[in-house]
């Protein structure tokens, strides 16, 4: 048969898959399929959905077309080049206040905004919580928007009062949505929204006071690139211009990194299908060796040969990548109803293309893993038919790894993986793998001994896995990897934080003031006596922002992406001691013993981590923009900060005397007992212009996100144990040939079918236990050293991680004795007859 049509080939490879499908082989390959593109697509869509929020977001994402943000409000001759270019203006005023009520107080985050605002999009409210929505409109003077969670923990209504400062307001309407809210800290509180005209009157702001000033401007993109240049280069230290382009980057980053994290399990997920795909394709060719031959014999030539299999092979592939899309596309629904409260209230439905790229993830994993060892099946010889001894060349280890590497190149690149992060991540991985894998097989060696005197049932099923010891070594690690991920990250959500509080000392600090007004500040602290407050030293706080270093620019210094980058981009809280403060200790350098002289360069005392990443030394000259005001200092020690104590600490201490003359306000935080609520109530009413910060809240919040965040990640992992048992079932298909001729001998020597299935349930028993007590061990190892190491906590063991290795041996018993009860059912005189 020197030609044969392609539709005829076509048809004669659809015949035989049908035909293939019953095949256990080809159930996994297709499992291992399925699971590699529903991973990948769900994570793709999860990726594009929230860049299309972000992209949907662009043009009212600041609520204008240009923003001039700073920490003080802006200079008239800025104001004036916006107007004189016709472009439209609107001013907004954010800070955190305490807001009262007749029933008890409440953090919130304050926006001032004129009868401009917003310039892009649209304010939204309803007359009652969760009530219709109406756009448009803004609060009027006397009046104050607010959301929904400030009147449930108030206990107030919708016409009830509120105290803003020394400002009484009357809350008319529910703000439902706002163009420009921002994920930042101010989304952490609810959101109080009231007339700019109400601003003066409430007393808050004062010199010295955190407060972000925004001017809007709107205009065609000529004016604005005008006004752009006219006051780019006379901006002050604390402003800064803000585009969509800006915005975009702020609110992506966090949720950039999260979704680099989940590609990165979607990788592990691709990676552990595609040595099911290895395997499954293995065993499929394998068994297909007669065929082929045979279909040589009828005239068909080896490109023949090899075309019907990977045309069998590329119509299994698609059927699916379709299938694993879909379930992507569904699964990706739930990652979203996981993480609602994190992301943004509008999502759009992302298109085609993350499906269409997930498809294609899964096409260049099966071209990768199994082409090479379907290639064999174009390469057998016809003589095979007689010669059941001949076998076709095997492929080169080069094509096979060479095959596997570029298609996970492929792969890497569609993810935009970090390669780095990547390779770092699978390097550590491969030696843990080698470390633990060692073991394992040490252990299963150090079985051999007991065999001798152990009863048949434990007999059989240790042998089994003692005549394979590596894939029964590298099932067992498999499996117990993914425990442990699964298990720590369990841990770390239900843990971290109830073990760091608990170790706080009882006194800690469960309170933060801020904004105390210098003529504030000894009532204030004679407050907090009388109400029998633990008080930290109230400590004078000046905003500042480090320009230079060595008459160097900062920007040129700092490294991209670091912690010294974030800190140079905004105002530092700078203040100024005599003492060394509490929990705070010097690595180099010496804490200052009097007051600067006249014309001497005062010292600065820089926090260590900030400082390394600033590459800054003792004897530096550093230079501060203050107030407009240039002050210059020089490094004169380097300290260790205990963060975690919630005592005040700064990242510039000053010495004495330096920061004279400038806008300052006071900083504390204090323990109060429980049950004092009022007095804290008290205390907010007395001082309307002081923020106090409740700990426990600001913790319950931390809380709720870290659950989200972690249930996300335990969502993806499970894509990953789908593969591991992939691999798993996998596995068991290549050693089924061999456990079908071993259980068909033993049921002619006279063993019972019972007692073959209670040997199969200790074989794959011993394997899940062995996985999860590994898991178990690596999860104890891990939390040590991170508690120890990375958080300062004292660390406890968890007897409940006893049970992953009862879970590992349901998991992986039940699945292994599913998988081979092939072998059992098979008839002992067929089998014998054909062997």
């Amino acid at each position: 048969m020197k030609h044969m049509p392609l539709s005829r080939l076509c048809g004669l490879a659809l015949r035989q898959l049908l035909r293939d499908l019953r095949a256990s082989e080809v159930r996994v390959l297709f499992f291992a399929l399925l699971v590699a593109v529903a991973a990948s697509t769900a994570i793709g869509y999860f990726g594009a959905r929230l860049n299309g929020a972000m992209q949907l977001r662009a043009s009212e994402f600041l609520g204008a077309d240009l923003v001039l943000q700073g920490s003080a409000p802006a200079r008239e001759q800025q104001l004036a080049a916006g107007q004189a270019l016709g472009l439209r203006h609107a001013q907004v005023v954010e800070f955190t206040s305490v807001v009262g009520g007749d029933s008890g107080i409440q953090l919130s985050s304050v926006k001032a905004a004129d009868s401009a605002y917003p310039l892009r999009g649209q304010l939204r409210s309803a007359a009652a919580p969760y009530g219709a929505e109406r756009p448009g409109g803004g609060p009027a003077p006397g009046e104050a928007w607010v959301e929904p969670r400030l009147l449930a923990a108030l206990g107030l209504s919708i016409g009830d009062s509120i105290d803003v400062g020394m400002k009484t307001l009357r809350m008319s309407r529910v703000l439902t949505y706002e163009p420009d809210r921002a994920n930042n800290f101010y989304s952490l509180t609810p959101r109080v929204m009231i007339n700019l005209a109400d601003l003066q009157a409430t007393g808050v702001i004062q010199p010295g006071s955190r407060v972000t000033y925004r001017d809007l401007w709107r205009g065609d993109s000529e004016a604005l690139a005008q006004y752009r240049q006219a006051i780019e280069k006379g901006l002050a230290a604390n402003q800064r211009l803000r585009d969509t382009r800006d915005g975009n980057q702020q609110i992506g980053g966090a949720l950039g990194k999260a979704e680099r994290y989940l590609n990165m399990a979607s990788l592990v997920a691709v990676l552990l299908a595609g040595v099911a795909v290895a395997l499954s394709a293995s065993r499929y060719a394998a068994r297909r060796l007669d065929a082929s031959a045979l279909l040589r014999c009828l005239g068909l030539s080896r490109r023949q040969a090899l075309g019907l299999y990977c045309l069998q092979l590329a119509m299994l592939g698609v059927v699916a990548a379709l299938a694993g899309a879909l379930l992507g596309w569904l699964a990706q629904l739930g990652l979203f109803r996981v993480l609602h409260g994190l992301l943004p209230s509008v999502v759009p439905v992302g298109g085609v293309l993350p499906a269409l790229a997930g498809i294609a993830t899964g096409l260049v994993a099966l071209a990768g893993f199994a082409l090479p060892p379907i290639a064999a099946l174009g390469q057998v010889p016809p003589l095979r038919v007689l010669r059941r001894d001949l076998l076709p060349i095997p492929p080169s280890s080069w094509l096979v790894y060479g095959a596997a590497l570029f298609a996970l190149g492929l792969i890497m690149w569609r993810l935009s993986l970090d390669l780095l992060l990547t390779f770092a991540l699978l390097a550590g991985g491969l030696v843990a793998a080698l470390l633990l894998g060692g073991l394992l097989l040490l252990g299963l060696r150090s079985l051999r001994r007991l065999l001798a005197g152990a009863p048949l049932t434990w007999r059989l099923g240790l042998g089994q896995l003692l005549r394979h010891p590596m894939a029964a070594a590298g099932q067992a690690l498999a499996f117990g990897l993914i425990l442990l991920a699964m298990a720590l990250v369990a841990l770390l959500r239900a843990e971290l934080l109830d073990t760091w509080q608990a170790q706080l000392p009882k006194d800690a600090p469960n309170y933060f003031a801020l904004n105390i007004l210098p003529d504030d500040r000894e009532p204030f602290a004679q407050h907090l006596q009388q109400v029998n407050a633990v008080a930290a030293p109230l400590y004078p706080v000046t905003p500042g922002r480090l320009v230079q270093i060595n008459q160097q620019p900062v920007q040129q210094i700092v490294s991209k992406d670091s912690a010294g980058e974030r800190a140079v981009q905004r105002d530092l809280s700078l203040t100024w001691a005599a003492e060394l403060p509490e929990g705070n200790a010097l690595t180099a350098g010496s804490w200052w013993q009097a007051l600067p002289g006249e014309h001497e360069i005062p010292g600065v005392s820089v926090e260590a981590e900030l400082a390394k990443s600033l590459k800054l030394q003792t004897g530096d000259l550093l230079t501060f923009d203050i107030g407009g005001q240039q002050r210059q200092a020089r490094v004169s020690s380097l300290r260790s900060v205990h963060w975690d104590s919630f005592q005040p600490n700064f990242y510039m201490i000053f010495q004495p005397g330096t920061l004279q003359g400038l806008p300052t306000t006071y900083l504390t935080s204090f323990y109060l007992a429980p049950g004092h609520d009022l007095d804290v109530v008290t205390l907010s009413r007395a001082f309307p212009a002081v923020t106090i910060l409740q700990v426990d809240a600001l913790l319950d919040q931390l809380r709720s996100i870290l659950a989200q965040v972690t249930l996300a990640v335990e969502y993806v992992l499970l894509f990953v144990l789908a593969a591991g048992l992939a691999v798993l079932f996998a596995g068991l298909q290549a050693t089924l040939d061999e456990r079908i001729r071993q259980g068909a001998l033993l049921r002619a020597l006279g063993a019972p079918r019972p007692l073959l299935v209670r040997a199969r349930r200790i074989e794959f028993g011993l394997l899940g236990a062995a996985s999860g007590l590994l898991a178990a061990l690596g999860c104890e190892l891990i939390t040590l050293v991170l508690y120890r190491y990375a958080f300062n906590l004292q660390w406890g063991p968890h007897p409940w991680l006893l049970l992953l290795p009862l879970t590992g041996a349901l998991l992986v018993g039940g699945a292994g004795v599913i998988g081979t009860r092939r072998a059992l059912n098979a008839s002992p005189l067929a089998v014998l007859r054909d062997t």
